[in-house]
């Protein structure tokens, strides 16, 4: 998916705050949840929401104001309780890597507590996974 910067996503410089690359990160991961038919909205019906427990990110190169970035989301991993995604986000007339990442989720219940995805949504996952890419 691609994205533009706004002038929001800056700091005073003009360049991307760093935090804002964790919500590229969760765009990433919900576009490819839904083009994959896997509805986020039907499993908050059915009490069942995730909730990052790890996250790592690594930042290359600066984004800037006006720049055009292309995110790349993959999932690594997915079990009943756990889904652990990567992403590489790329400007896109450069093609400089800005920024790169992983977050692990967790499957939990309305109460916060952990809770297995039914085995057919986890099934469906299993799918989509792909190895990490270099």
């Amino acid at each position: 998916m691609e994205i533009s910067v706004y002038y929001e996503d800056t700091d005073c410089g003009g360049v991307v705050y760093y935090a804002n690359y964790l919500k590229y990160f969760e765009r990433g991961r919900t576009e490819l949840l839904e083009a994959a038919r896997f509805s986020l909205s039907d499993l908050m019906g059915e009490g069942i929401v995730f909730t990052v427990v790890q996250c790592e990110i690594f930042y290359r190169s600066p984004a800037r104001y006006r720049d055009i970035l292309r995110i790349e989301t993959w999932l690594t991993e997915a079990t009943r309780t756990v889904l652990n995604f990567s992403y590489r986000i790329i400007e896109k007339k450069s093609g400089k890597r800005i920024v790169e990442g992983n977050t692990k989720l967790v499957s939990v219940g309305l109460n916060g507590k952990v809770r297995r995805l039914p085995q057919e949504m986890a099934d469906r996952l299993a799918t989509i996974v792909t190895p990490p890419r270099a």
